[in-house]
């Protein structure tokens, strides 16, 4: 046990020396570590104070904590059969700890004898917050229920546990068992030379001659965007939006009992539904405000949408010269982007060269570095999880070493989908001073191929960028209460810090720091900016609504769904995306049993899809205040900084953002920047 990677980890994680087997005993190990050190916390014999009852308590579960979060990251970057079996069999054990922890009475009452006294009545800031909270938390999750309800309680969470599992590896493994090999190289007209020849180099690896298309994002991307071979589109189309839909890997049982034990557990603890009960403490307060939010957003969408619509069935009858031509689903991005290009001379495979990543990461340090004040250094000396990860550390411009993070930016059968940011370790405000964080961003962006180097589309840079300020709000965190530090904000605020950061993406004075040509150092060409500037509100109504189309269908399922009255849930599902689809879906459309975001983890963003919708609305208006400063305003940058992203969940998010902007946001600047404002009357 004493030589168990997984315990008293610290700050240089031995990734590489982690396996299956030390899963289950470090976690069984960390987890009575973790009920004893809860257990002398009721046990005190004695006053109650701050630090023997609020710190001891955020103290009490940080390792454990940290081991889970390791190996749920290993499982979603490394996995193999092995530790997908260990990691399934401890999660359900650490959830039902979690969730037992509002139901522990003795606990619950520690807390509440703390709060009588005179100490805790003078508390102020993050400490005043954070007990304010927990009591909160702990009686919305349950600390007032009789034993049969927290008995109960405990059992729902435990099957939660181990449903959202199954259902996301459902997901993975689904999508890594796709592969569609090319023979014919005429079969890939219109693909970019790129794709195509990634497309060989990934057959190759497995071994087969030919070209690869696969589900993962940049080899669906692309062949939906430009194969103009439709049956091939249709054929990848199809597989991406019904995995995990049948079969032995199929979601919609997990997706109903999911459903079912989120409304049992809602109504378990006083909630009208399952959005109630989330949002509580999210910006939105309950689900019928987000509902309003997401309607009012379509409405307003909903005009341009439909002119949207009518142009592209009209563009592909007069480019097929077939005045009966009907737009099918998979044809939306591939004449979305002729379209694009006959309206504004773009091709977004144009940018591809003056993107190299190493570039562009470059880029976004020394941007981050002018912004915030903070030095990106490589490190080389803490262990990674696979030879293609790169570790980091960032340091303030004093000097001070704010910690470190590793990026993984590549696909890899054994790697989940998509991108994201997790918090390994979070530093906290000791006697002034900032103790280290610890953190990681992974993507699935292009990879090189033979000797060029990886070169990035637009969206994969703005990508690493939204990713890199979640990553900021984690690092740059000042917050003297761990469960308080860094990204431990409503979720509906969260995505505040990584979406502004995609801003930088469009301005030429940013991009002229990093997008080079990657064999001239040339900067991207004032017409082709232009034209990347003039495409950028292109289609921006179907945008929003695609967006819209997942918050709704999202808070239908967690606010309104009967399924006696509604039946069947992937049928449900469908018609209730259907009214934010430019075209008919197919019968057998099921992207709802691989919409990992609802339903891949116990909560995750299950009623709160919303979330990116009203992010945008924050990031929009605040970053007015750079467009009208400049965009490497270093007051403007010092303020975002201190007064969001070193705050934390210290103050109340809509706080926090009046604090920075001086007034409450305003809906205007998203629909200025997406070009959707009716244009003034005369």
């Amino acid at each position: 046990m004493a030589d168990n990677p997984l315990l008293n980890l610290g700050m240089k994680i031995p990734f590489d020396g982690i396996r299956a087997e030390h899963v289950r005993p470090a976690i069984e190990t960390s987890l009575e570590r973790a009920k004893a050190a809860i257990a002398a916390i009721v046990a005190h014999d004695g006053p109650r104070t701050y630090a023997n009852t609020m710190a001891a308590l955020d103290d009490a579960t940080e390792p454990l904590e940290l081991a889970m979060t390791v190996v749920g990251h290993l499982e979603s970057v490394a996995t193999t059969d092995e530790l997908r079996d260990a990691y399934n069999d401890v999660k359900p054990k650490v959830s039902s700890f979690y969730a037992g922890l509002p139901l522990d009475a003795g606990l619950y009452l520690a807390i509440r004898d703390f709060a009588q006294t005179d100490e805790a009545k003078a508390l102020t800031g993050p400490k005043a917050r954070f007990l304010a909270k927990t009591i909160e938390d702990f009686e919305r999750h349950g600390a007032k229920l009789p034993d049969a309800g927290k008995l109960r309680l405990d059992e729902i969470t435990r099957e939660l546990a181990e449903l959202t599992s199954t259902y996301g590896q459902n997901v993975l493994d689904e999508t890594a068992a796709f592969e569609l090999i090319i023979e014919d190289e005429s079969q890939l007209a219109g693909l970019p030379d790129g794709a195509k020849e990634a497309a060989k180099e990934s057959a190759k690896a497995k071994g087969k001659e030919g070209w690869r298309l696969t589900l993962q994002a940049p080899s669906l991307i692309p062949a939906l965007t430009h194969l103009d071979d439709a049956s091939i589109r249709e054929k990848l189309y199809r597989a991406y939006n019904t995995r995990a839909s049948s079969g032995s890997r199929a979601n919609p049982p997990q997706i109903e009992k999911i459903l079912a034990l989120r409304q049992e557990k809602a109504a378990l603890l006083g909630f009208a539904n399952f959005a109630d009960l989330v949002l509580a403490d999210r910006m939105a307060k309950d689900g019928k405000t987000a509902l309003d939010f997401v309607k009012d957003l379509e409405e307003r969408t909903r005009p341009a949408f439909d002119v949207e619509n009518e142009s592209l069935a009209q563009f592909k009858r007069e480019y097929e010269k077939d005045p009966d031509a009907q737009i099918q689903p998979w044809d939306i991005g591939y004449y979305s982007e002729k379209q694009r290009q006959a309206l504004y001379d773009f091709d977004e495979e144009a940018l591809r060269p003056y993107f190299p990543m190493t570039a562009v990461i470059d880029g976004m340090f020394e941007t981050v570095k002018r912004l915030y004040g903070v030095s990106v250094e490589a490190n080389t000396t803490l262990p990674v999880w696979h030879e293609t990860v790169r570790a980091y550390d960032i340091v303030d411009d004093d000097g001070t070493p704010l910690g470190s993070f590793y990026a993984d930016m590549f696909p890899r059968d054994e790697k989940r989908g998509g991108a994201w940011m997790n918090g390994l370790v979070s530093g906290i405000v000791q006697e002034g001073r900032v103790t280290p964080h610890l953190g990681l961003i992974c993507g699935n962006l292009t990879p090189p191929v033979g000797d060029k180097p990886a070169l990035l589309l637009h969206s994969e840079v703005e990508t690493l960028f939204h990713e890199f300020g979640h990553l900021l709000h984690h690092m740059l965190s000042r917050v003297e209460v761990r469960s308080l530090a860094g990204t431990n904000v409503a979720w509906d605020f969260v995505e505040l810090p990584s979406q502004i950061m995609e801003n930088w993406c469009w301005e030429k004075e940013a991009l002229d720091l990093f997008a080079r040509h990657y064999e001239t150092n040339a900067p991207i060409p004032h017409d082709l900016y232009d034209k990347l500037r003039r495409a950028r509100t292109y289609r921006a109504a179907y945008a929003q609504m695609r967006q819209l189309g997942f918050a709704t269908v999202d808070l239908a399922l967690h606010v309104e769904y009967d399924p006696e009255k509604d039946g069947d849930v992937v049928a449900y599902s469908r018609e209730i995306m259907q009214r934010f689809s430019p075209v008919k879906y197919p019968s057998d459309y099921a992207f709802i049993c691989s919409f990992g975001h609802l339903f891949a983890s116990a909560v995750g963003y299950a009623a709160g899809y919303y979330s990116y919708k009203w992010a945008e609305v924050l990031d929009a208006d605040a970053f007015t205040q750079f467009a009208e400063k400049g965009v490497f305003d270093a007051a403007v940058g010092r303020a975002f900084r201190d007064r969001i992203l070193a705050r934390g969940d210290g103050d109340d998010p809509m706080k926090l953002y009046e604090d920075f902007m001086g007034r409450k946001p305003n809906l205007d600047p998203l629909l200025a920047r997406s070009g959707l404002l009716p244009a003034p009357s005369a």
